[in-house]
């Protein structure tokens, strides 16, 4: 009972060990020699062999040999073994399931000199190798700069650059003709797109008073990236007051400035990012990684940097990272865990997230990145992951037909009934409907499940203040919070591109509900002209943070992105006199000597900066300021959706590709 209970002393465990006497050691050394005594013409000690008797010996050790390995190779449940044999390239694929030990990847075969990214923008733990910097070439004086660019040479470098991704793109599909209807086809994406997505003069205006303010932009542009490039090349994101880089080494401005700095035309600066990307980028790192900081930094910005380029660089890094995610896939729902580690495999929830939860905004914001991981690949693992997460989302009840944000990868229930349309629920929405709309509006389920929520929202969330504001309240199990936060500030724009697509008759409503939301954030945007965190309408507050955890600004897009909306809905001039306002505060109180920073009180004019230029900041907020003061044909939203960090994303027109396959298919023939 003592034993079993282990309770015994050590000296007693220890005096339970067998001993085996030397007398009983000889005669198990005997009874081998027996054995290879058995064997034809070989002596006790193995010596004193003839040539003959060694050369049968050697081939019954190779048959047995043999017949192991063969074993190890065809037995089916040897999947494991072989990978220790096996490279990575040439590992076989496994079963795909639902949520299986299996279900971790199918792996596609790529290219020997493909590289393997690795990182994220969240990591904690050093990189395993060290980033080669790409400071290479000289760097240019801004006074330099700025004489090449008011010049000639801008823009013959532009069409150097875009005429070069032409050809580069075209030589890419040059073998399209003998190409499979499932191989991703560059040329013919081109061809179906309705106008080309820089437009006819890049988007230029006429109005020079407007396209003054859009070369402002690009310069703020520039200056960021200039000071990014001298004080933080590849770290993730420039410290502008200490003038060094935040920790990490994956270069998250890099990636999420990549089609920023394409499409405002700043060439040498996109040069460069390209090489760093080609050269530096590798995301197999063994620290904590955010699935959905990945998904919608990295994965989106590699796409939309080969959408808009044909740079074959990009597709190869998107396909390879997309790959490295499924991982996070292998629950008993199928719904992702959110924190992942991209050399391991492994993947967990947040710490902090209730009973090891998964969060609404980040396992619902993979739909856009992951079909184009699958239109680039043709491997239908990536949409077959995330249409199996709506399906469990549409089976489940919902509360008042509203969704909360903590879900349990494990159970596939909710674990609180807290509802935001800002942090942790916002992109959630944004991506029901923007995966309708890059569907070529063929996708009826996401359509069905946003006006659903929609409809949820309006009747439970949207609220209006004593003083006419309408605002998104917080819904926590029944008992409203009226807050709402800067991340919400992004449902103005998202209901306006929803609200041709609803009921005919409720068109207008949402159009004027978008216009509401957008003009509440623009109300919460003072004195300094820029919002706060969040805020509140309660206590005869009106669009104000009575907080002061709630006063910072941390340089975000989300009210910018919904004037750019709105302005491209409606043409009202007021979405880009309020979209100066916000260029000429961040002049005045973000821009600093190194960069831009955030500050930490927006109702103080003598501002406290945080050191932090974040890579949104270059990715979203000033993207979507240049949009705003450019011409609607670059990137028209008929043929594009932006993900929810900017990173622009065509629709997905099966028919024409069918037909321009069709076409090439009679023409080869």
């Amino acid at each position: 009972t003592a034993a079993g209970t282990g309770l015994l002393s050590r000296e007693e465990r220890l005096s339970q060990h067998r001993v085996v006497p030397e007398k009983t050691l000889k005669s198990h050394v005997s009874k081998v020699s027996m054995v290879f005594r058995k064997l034809p013409g070989v002596s006790a000690s193995g010596m004193g062999l003839r040539l003959s008797q060694k050369f049968v010996f050697l081939l019954f050790l190779s048959g047995l040999v043999t017949l192991c390995f063969g074993a190890l190779f065809f037995l089916p449940d040897s999947v494991r073994l072989k990978r220790i044999f096996l490279s990575k390239t040439e590992t076989q694929p496994v079963t795909v399931g639902s949520g299986s030990e299996n279900d971790v990847r199918e792996h596609l075969k790529r290219p020997k000199d493909q590289e393997h990214p690795r990182g994220m923008a969240s990591v904690k733990g050093e990189t395993s190798t060290k980033l080669k910097s790409l400071s290479r070439k000289p760097s240019v004086s801004h006074e330099a700069t700025e004489e090449r660019l008011a010049g000639g040479k801008a823009q013959e470098d532009l069409t150097l650059l875009r005429s070069k991704t032409e050809s580069a793109s075209e030589k890419s599909t040059s073998s399209d003709h003998g190409a499979t209807s499932d191989t991703f086809s560059y040329k013919k994406f081109k061809r179906c797109l309705l106008r080309p997505p820089l437009g006819t003069d890049d988007g230029k205006p006429s109005d020079p008073k407007t396209n003054e303010r859009r070369e402002k932009v690009k310069e703020m542009m520039k200056f960021a990236w200039d000071n990014y490039k001298r004080y933080a090349w590849g770290k993730n994101e420039l410290q502008p007051l200490t003038r060094n880089g935040h920790i990490g080494n994956i270069g998250a401005s890099i990636i999420d400035s990549l089609d920023t700095l394409y499409i405002m035309g700043l060439v040498e600066e996109y040069n460069d990012a390209k090489d760093w990307v080609q050269t530096s980028l590798d995301l197999n790192s063994n620290g904590e990684a955010s699935l959905f900081e990945v998904n919608i930094r990295y994965v989106g910005g590699l796409l939309s940097a080969y959408y808009l380029t044909g740079e074959e660089l990009f597709k190869n890094k998107a396909v390879e990272l997309g790959e490295k995610l499924l991982p996070a896939f292998n629950t008993p729902t199928g719904i992702p865990r959110g924190v992942i580690n991209l050399g391991s495999g492994t993947s967990w929830s947040w710490g902090w997230a209730s009973a090891g939860s998964s969060i609404l905004a980040e396992f619902g914001t993979l739909h856009l990145e992951f079909v184009h991981l699958t239109e680039l690949s043709g491997n239908p693992i990536y949409t077959e992951k995330v249409m199996n997460i709506r399906k469990l989302l549409n089976k489940i009840e919902k509360p008042h037909g509203l969704y909360p944000n903590f879900l349990s990868p494990v159970s596939g229930n909710w674990v609180q009934h807290h509802v935001s349309i800002g942090g942790l629920g916002d992109s959630f929405y944004e991506y029901l409907i923007k995966s309708y709309l890059m569907s070529d509006k063929t996708d009826d389920d996401a359509k069905k499940m946003y006006y659903s929520a929609l409809e949820a929202i309006e009747a439970n969330l949207v609220q209006k203040s004593p003083g006419g504001l309408t605002y998104m309240a917080e819904w926590r199990g029944g008992i409203l919070d009226h807050k709402m936060g800067h991340l919400a500030c992004f449902s103005g724009g998202m209901i306006g591109i929803g609200a041709d697509d609803g009921a005919p008759e409720k068109r207008q409503h949402y159009l004027d509900l978008a216009a509401e939301i957008t003009h509440t954030c623009h109300e919460s945007y003072t004195p300094t002209k820029l919002g706060p965190e969040a805020f509140r309408f309660d206590s005869g507050a009106e669009a104000t943070a009575t907080r002061l955890s709630d006063r910072y600004y941390i340089l975000r897009p989300e009210v910018i992105e919904s004037y750019m909306y709105m302005w491209r809905l409606t043409h009202d001039p007021k979405y880009r006199e309020w979209g100066w306002e916000a260029v000429q505060a961040l002049e005045e109180h973000c821009r600093v000597e190194s960069g831009f920073s955030g500050i930490r009180d927006v109702y103080t004019l003598t501002v406290s900066h945080d050191n932090m230029q974040q890579s949104f900041f270059l990715s979203e907020t000033l993207k979507y300021l240049y949009l705003l003061f450019s011409d609607d044909d670059l990137l028209p939203l008929e043929d594009w959706v932006f993900n929810t960090e900017a990173h622009p994303l065509p629709i997905v027109r099966k028919s024409c590709l069918q037909d321009e396959a069709t076409q090439d298919k009679t023409v080869s023939e």
